[in-house]
């Protein structure tokens, strides 16, 4: 650098955006599987990778009638280390299942007939279907912010639940024109091994403890990005 010369100016980290994802367990065999979708490789944001159902919190997620209640310790775990603006522990659960939902067609909620007029527009598809989102048995598992040099970040919270709480199925939401061009049930080891980024390889092994020591006071994990380093804390 020339004598004098002004140092350039670093470009400020793009603001994560608040997001939710879900990771369902289907225990009913010896062997426990986990969903994993395959992303469309056109996609700007991790084409082509493998990764839980999820996405972006919406207004509508905090608008929206639950059928029951997050228990209190995910609702405290969910609320440490928040700034003011944060979506509530509520809204990010609904995130969760909204997403779920939309991307795979599994439906996590109870059997009901609210009112229309009561509906966000977001939600609409769900409860058209006669239900409402049930929150009661997700387990808030891990949270994670995508790298500061990224253009397109996420601060999202990662929930677990048994695939049992699956109360009803659209087909043919997957396919090769829509976000996730494929669904696959695998074993949490074989899906350790398909193309996954590093922040959903982390949350499959905390998914692997998950299964080995659930209790309620378990420590939440936190992932992120400092100086090019991938941390885990714990919440």
């Amino acid at each position: 650098m020339a004598d004098g010369a002004a140092a350039p100016l670093r470009a400020r980290p793009v603001k994560p955006k608040a997001a939710a994802s879900l990771i369902l367990l289907d225990t009913s065999e010896a062997t426990p599987r986990v969903l994993m979708g395959r992303r469309n490789a056109n996609l700007r944001f991790m084409p082509g990778k493998f990764v839980f159902p999820g996405g972006r919190v919406e207004a509508d997620d905090a608008a929206i009638t639950a059928a029951d209640f997050l228990s209190s310790a995910a609702e405290a775990k969910l609320a440490a280390h928040n700034h003011q603006r944060a979506p509530t522990p509520r809204a990010l659960a609904l995130a969760a299942i909204r997403e779920t939902f939309e991307e795979t067609g599994l439906l996590i909620g109870a059997k009901t007939i609210p009112a229309a007029d009561a509906v966000p527009a977001a939600w609409r598809g769900f409860v058209g279907l006669g239900f409402l989102p049930r929150i009661g048995h997700l387990h808030f598992l891990a949270r994670a912010v995508t790298p500061p040099h990224l253009p397109r970040r996420f601060d999202t919270r990662f929930f677990i639940a048994d695939a049992a709480t699956v109360a009803h199925r659209v087909d043919g939401i997957a396919h090769a024109d829509a976000e996730l061009v494929e669904l696959a049930w695998l074993p949490i080891a074989e899906a350790q091994q398909l193309d996954v980024g590093n922040i959903t390889g982390a949350i499959l092994r905390e998914a692997a403890q998950h299964l080995t020591a659930e209790r309620a006071d378990r420590p939440v994990a936190f992932f992120r990005y400092r100086n090019r380093r991938f941390l885990r804390d714990e919440l």
